[in-house]
């Protein structure tokens, strides 16, 4: 192997920096270049509503997460997989935990923060070079890139001997993530799939009454279903519609839905726990003299938000027999007509074809040159699979530049 190649890292993200410290440790000369004025930032923001690096679900479940991807996937996953992760995490020294969910943590001593920190100072011991408030403007040249340097307004090219782009999706553009290099791959040929919201909340036409009524308010311990299928979880019914882990693991399924008619139908299980024949024997005890709400609530213990939601969506059902309300509480209709923004989403859908690319990630149209990352065409639910997923490609596409290399 030709040692102390120089690599240039487009993007300081999980899978621009994994993929630098993994060729760093080859023996690379190794520059990572970030646009904004930290490493790291979509990393962060990520750790905010629970910190889960990745997932404890046996492998075939695991690969199934990456929908239509699964074949390429189960060979990224395979050569670094989550028990990978969990190393990674400790030789940082970050220990780590299965929680109840099945979700993998940092131990509560450690937030996002102390994880990246002690991350970058690795990467420092490893002689990698951060360059942030570099900004890659397009290619040059057969095998350049052009970048420019914020800070002084100097516009440059640079030309390694190799090169990985982790430039995110399109999601989140605060962190840095805004799909701006989809022109500049168009430029010279490369295809793309338009990217679309994934992991997001749904929009839902609820009646002024309901909104005012309402607002936000948590349904918890219920099951969502679209199409096939069912997740379980806790849904927060909002103003514009639903949030909530349930629903952004859907959001493919509704997309699809969406696509092919002007609105989508999630239903909503409100008690998952109850088989049918339970959930009937406890209606049928409903006295005529006693208010529905008060028994949903003592009896079911359904809270006020679940009286307004069923009249909202299904008022008929409600004076119904004992068999049709419990269907109506096993199913209730909820009809979205739209996802939420892209730059609302967590994650997004869409990105460089998988037909550009090699099956070491790099591209055919230029050769030493590969991708990792949300850049690329896939998408995963949260729970530590979307982490998972960059992480993955990152060490794959570093392994692509290291063979490639020699």
């Amino acid at each position: 192997m030709a040692l102390s190649s120089f690599v240039a890292v487009i993007g300081g993200g999980p899978a621009g920096l994994l993929a630098a410290q993994r060729l760093a440790e080859a023996g690379h000369r190794v520059a990572v270049y970030e646009a904004q004025a930290t490493v790291g930032r979509k990393f962060l923001v990520a750790g905010h509503g629970g910190f889960n690096l990745t997932n404890a679900e046996d492998t075939s479940a695991f690969e199934s997460r990456y929908g239509h991807k699964q074949p390429e996937f189960s060979g990224f996953l395979r050569h670094f997989s989550p028990t990978d992760l969990r190393q990674w995490a400790s030789s940082l020294g970050i220990d780590t935990f299965v929680g109840t969910s099945g979700r993998i943590f940092p131990l509560k001593v450690h937030k996002p923060a102390d994880v990246l920190r002690a991350w970058v100072s690795r990467l420092h011991d490893l002689g990698v070079a951060v360059h942030t408030r570099h900004r890659w403007l397009g290619f040059a040249g057969t095998n350049g890139l052009h970048l420019r340097d914020d800070t002084t307004g100097r516009d440059f090219d640079l030309f390694p001997d190799a090169t990985v782009l982790a430039l995110g999706g399109a999601s989140w553009s605060k962190t840095g993530s805004d799909g701006r290099w989809v022109a500049a791959f168009e430029q010279i040929g490369v295809q793309s799939v338009p990217f679309a919201p994934s992991n997001c909340g749904v929009e839902v036409a609820w009646s002024p009454f309901f909104q005012t009524k309402v607002g936000r308010a948590p349904l918890k311990n219920i099951a969502l279903h679209c199409g096939t299928q069912r997740v379980r979880g806790e849904l927060l019914l909002t103003e514009y519609g639903l949030e909530g882990t349930p629903v952004y693991a859907l959001s493919a399924c509704l997309r699809a839905a969406l696509a092919s008619s002007t609105s989508a139908l999630l239903h909503l299980d409100l008690k998952p726990d109850l088989s049918d024949g339970q959930l009937v024997a406890k209606l049928q005890k409903l006295p005529s003299s006693r208010s529905l709400p008060d028994f949903l609530r003592q009896t079911l213990r359904l809270g006020p938000p679940v009286y307004t939601l069923l009249r909202e969506v299904a008022p008929n059902e409600l004076v119904a027999t004992p068999e049709a309300f419990a269907r109506l509480l096993r199913n209730v209709p909820l009809p979205v007509r739209a996802l939420r923004p892209l730059d609302e989403a967590i994650s997004s859908a869409g990105g460089v074809a998988w037909t550009e690319l090699t099956e070491e990630l790099m591209l055919h149209r230029r050769p030493g040159t590969f991708l990792a990352g949300e850049m690329l065409d896939w998408e995963a639910p949260t729970g530590g699979y979307l982490l998972q997923g960059c992480f993955s490609t990152g060490a794959w596409a570093a392994h692509g530049v290291i063979r490639w290399l020699s």
